[in-house]
């Protein structure tokens, strides 16, 4: 192309962009049209997402779509002509479908077109026509009407939707505590971000956060509570709905009504939340246009003026036009904690892992920010899903700047900053205090390692071992002084360091479990499990010890009684435990077919330090457990009341051995076991020690 030629089509880009820019509900002034420019001339990068979309043809396949006799959702989807879209829209919803139980309807609002004789053709489509044209609110307020569901799923017609589309929009309704309304995480067709939940300033003007960016960018990819949600794909129990007597009229035809309906959804105390993972594809611009001064596009500018004098109060409380996105997507004044551990948790792989998953679940619940960073910077994708999910951010490459730069940056946000295990406490506590020193400092042991180290040590007579471990315990000391709280998870624990280290502050949260709860009784359950990877030492010796001297004695007396090992197990190391009656499982993914299906945990442990969770995980099934003293330590267990307790081969292999036909023993210890969980290890015991833990604030 010669250089003349790209000059002019580069003006023409700009001014289109300009255009497209002064067109849309997120002006900001100067600065953001600058932004927006800059966003748009960005190259594609590797990492968006190629979009398998419906074609855009007017040609009617025949197809149908799901039909219930009780929709738990409807799907409510107004129309003005572009029949091709919405023949996309609804071929998009066919193919994917959804678990829950719902119903589409689709509001012809008086098209111009072939809409409403093409459509009546679909089989499962409940289609309205409108008698004339009521506008975009008109139509979804009579689409509202006629809805069967408990909840209303909105939609534009210039829409596709994705698997999930519809069920992680509920999860919201069913797992976020008083939601009134979310929304979807809206995608180009070209595969950028188009919104990830919106920003609205003091002076009424809007902000679709993260337009234009990477949809694979972690900071979009985790459930918070935002502003508003665009009405292209949103959803609200009915009831509320109603209660707020729809989309306000005074919008007619469209624009601020999405944003006036979330407006009084908080209003009514309830929280308006983006889910990341409900993606929806928005060929934005197809229903109204984008420019200001014609057509339905005019409405922008003049219900904005509507919605300001409308929610000038509430307008008082949000951020100043100007401020920062970064600062004013989070301007709901929760306060802030990062935490970092080693490895970015994953439940399917430790205790540890599902124990900080937990606690990260109770602090959000507590209503704090959160932020997750590895110390090795790095999270995979279902990683970075998996606490997205439980309203986590992850810090992680190639998306985020270095951990001193974040700190300089989020400095005066933070009010606290967890540092997960002495080994990663160590080298980042001094940065810590220099770059964010108003932050409080909550150092998380995990277990005692020097504790874990002096056991080991005595257990091998080690004597190289034992010089590491007492060097261990000075270190780790020295941390737990210098720290504002300590976390141990052990009243063991704790009771030690109120010796060793009487001046710190020590909390004691242990682990944290839900009750799963007893789901198959005695007679259908069989054979022995022991969960544990091959990371954490003890799990290696306590395995080798397992296989090589208990389970012989078990397998030669009833040979039917099989022993399932599930863990990290590396290839090298199965040869020497595959024995007659052993099956390795290695890591799986749920626990829940071994805690429901067989008949006894076991977790012969001979040393090590903390509380170990795969003895909370088989009681939270109210699956009983035989153990050894070390493996039931800190955990306010009795034998034979909610335990069965051995030390040596020949005494563990008989308890199981006894257990395992004793249906009164196992019932007790299992009935009692679950008891030990709702006690000592429950949501509602960690977060009593949480409170206590956290810096005081104004909305914990």
């Amino acid at each position: 192309m010669a250089l003349s030629s790209l000059l002019t089509w580069r003006v023409k880009r700009l001014y289109y962009l300009m255009q497209r820019v002064a067109g849309s509900v997120v002006q900001r002034g100067v600065q953001g049209t600058a932004a927006r420019i800059a966003q748009e001339f960005r190259q594609r990068t590797a990492q968006l997402p190629v979009l398998a979309l419906e074609p855009l043809e007017e040609s009617h396949a025949p197809f149908a779509l799901p039909t219930h006799d009780a929709p738990r959702v409807s799907v409510i989807i107004p129309v003005h002509g572009k029949l091709s879209y919405t023949l996309a829209c609804l071929r998009s919803i066919a193919r994917h479908g959804a678990n829950a139980p719902f119903e589409v309807i689709v509001v012809d609002d008086a098209s111009p077109d072939a809409t409403a004789s093409v459509l009546s053709e679909i089989a499962g489509l409940l289609l309205l026509r409108n008698a004339s044209n009521l506008g975009f609110i008109g139509s979804c307020n009579a689409g509202a009407a006629a809805a069967r569901g408990s909840h209303l799923l909105f939609l534009n017609n210039d829409t596709q939707v994705t698997d999930g589309w519809l069920d992680r929009l509920l999860d919201c309704f069913e797992e976020e505590s008083n939601c009134g309304l979310a929304g979807s995480r809206l995608i180009y067709p070209d595969g950028r971000l188009q919104e990830a939940g919106g920003i609205v300033f003091s002076n009424a003007d809007g902000w679709n956060y993260g337009r234009f960016e990477s949809p694979e960018d972690p900071k979009f990819l985790y459930r918070r509570d935002t502003d508003y949600v665009s009405g292209a794909s949103l959803m609200i129990e009915a009831e509320l709905f109603q209660r707020l007597n729809g989309f306000d009229a005074r919008y007619s035809p469209a624009y601020y009504e999405d944003t006036d309906l979330a407006f009084g959804v908080r209003a009514t105390g309830k929280r308006v939340i983006y889910q990341p993972e409900s993606v929806v594809v928005h060929f934005e611009g197809i229903s109204s246009g984008t420019d200001l001064r014609a057509g339905v596009k005019q409405y922008q500018l003049i219900n904005k003026t509507k919605f300001a004098e409308k929610w000038k109060d509430a307008l008082a409380r949000q951020p100043a036009a100007g401020s920062s996105i970064e600062s004013a997507i989070h301007h709901d004044g929760r306060p802030h904690i990062l935490i970092v551990d080693a490895l970015t948790p994953d439940a399917s792989r430790d205790s540890g892992s599902l124990r900080m998953i937990n606690i990260m679940r109770l602090l959000r619940e507590l209503g704090w920010r959160v932020t997750f960073v590895a110390d090795n910077y790095t999270a995979s994708d279902r990683e970075i899903v998996q606490l997205g999910r439980i309203g986590v951010h992850a810090l992680c490459k190639p998306w985020s700047p270095s951990l001193a730069r974040w700190l300089a940056k989020e400095r005066d946000s933070l009010q606290a900053v967890l540092l997960s295990r002495h080994y990663v406490a160590a080298p980042n506590l001094g940065l810590v205090r220099r770059v964010a020193p108003r932050a409080k400092v909550i150092f998380d042991t995990v277990d005692l390692h020097f504790l874990r180290e002096l056991r080991a040590a005595r257990h091998t007579g080690n004597r190289a071992m034992l010089r590491r471990a007492q060097l261990s315990r000075r270190r780790e000391l020295a941390l737990i002084r210098a720290c504002d709280v300590t976390l141990v998870v052990s009243p063991v624990e704790q009771a030690l360091l109120s010796k060793e280290a009487p001046e710190a502050n020590v909390e004691l949260v242990s682990n944290v479990h839900e009750e799963f709860g007893r789901r198959t009784e005695f007679a259908a359950r069989r054979d022995l499990v022991f969960v544990g990877g091959f990371a954490h030492p003890p799990n290696v010796d306590a395995v080798q010890w397992l296989v090589d001297e208990i389970y012989p004695l078990i397998h030669g007396l009833r040979p039917e009684i099989g022993l399932h090992l599930i863990g990290d197990i590396p290839a090298a190391a199965r040869p020497n435990l595959t024995k007659p009656g052993i099956q390795i499982h290695g890591k799986v993914e749920d626990l829940a077919p071994w805690m429901d299906g067989c008949r006894i945990a076991v977790a012969p442990l001979r040393y090590g330090a903390g509380v170990k969770g795969k003895v909370n995980m088989a009681m939270s099934y109210g699956l009983p457990v035989v153990a050894t003293d070390i493996a039931s330590e800190g955990m306010q267990l009795r034998d034979g009341e909610n335990i069965l307790l051995a030390d040596d081969a020949a005494t563990f292999a008989s308890a199981v051995l006894r257990l395992y036909d004793d249906e009164l023993l196992w019932r007790r210890l299992s009935d009692n076991g679950l008891d030990n969980i709702r006690e000592h290890f429950s949501f509602s015991a960690a977060r009593a020690a949480l409170r206590r833990a956290l810096p005081e604030t104004d909305t914990v």
